[in-house]
């Protein structure tokens, strides 16, 4: 059963990622605040639930929650500032849209960059641990694959609707026949043996 909150009687938002280890797309992450009393035995690390069960959970923990925020950090920035700094920047993006101020946070992950004027804890594996997190994980896995989907639309040749951008074979394959969008993330080693036209 995971955790509802690490201190009680405090405002604690959760906080966790999605997309740090693709080839493409945006890099997005998810704060949310739930009350005290939530509780909800299905919820958890959004990649050991099914797709189904992350899109059926996803309405629940934003009518539940007491504040709930998505961020969103483009690929061109990824390239510029590295993809560690956009995730903890997406982070303090979905942080600063809560319409409630947490009085803490709490990190998936081991490495965090501060928030101004709010203390935090980092928990390793912390969306199988915290609910909050759990939470996180979900809304942030959840709005990248609807951007994904979208993306898709527009480059059909890479399989995102399947692959999410995650360094699949066959989206190897696709920047290797058709050569990258601008959705991919220049930075990051697109093929196996990288080509001299990145």
């Amino acid at each position: 059963m995971l955790l509802p909150f690490l201190q009680e009687n405090r405002i604690e938002a959760g906080c966790d990622e999605a997309g740090r280890g693709c080839l493409a797309g945006a890099v997005f992450a998810a704060a949310v605040i739930l009350p005290p009393d939530f509780r909800c035995e299905e919820l958890n690390d959004s990649k050991k639930l099914t797709e189904k069960m992350r899109y059926e959970l996803r309405p629940l923990i934003e009518q539940e929650a007491e504040a709930w925020a998505v961020g969103i950090v483009s690929p061109e920035e990824i390239d510029k500032i590295n993809i560690l700094q956009a995730s903890f920047l997406a982070m303090h993006r979905a942080v600063e849209q809560l319409a409630v101020v947490p009085e803490y946070l709490l990190i998936d992950g081991n490495r965090f960059k501060p928030y101004p004027q709010i203390p935090h804890t980092c928990i390793v594996k912390g969306d199988g641990k915290m609910l909050s997190i759990a939470a996180a994980s979900v809304l942030a896995k959840t709005y990248r694959d609807d951007y994904m989907m979208q993306l898709n639309e527009e480059f059909g040749n890479y399989s995102w609707d399947k692959n999410k951008g995650y360094p699949t074979k066959a989206h190897r394959a696709a920047i290797s026949k058709f050569g990258t969008t601008p959705y991919h993330r220049m930075t990051f080693q697109l093929l196996d043996r990288q080509l001299k036209i990145f």
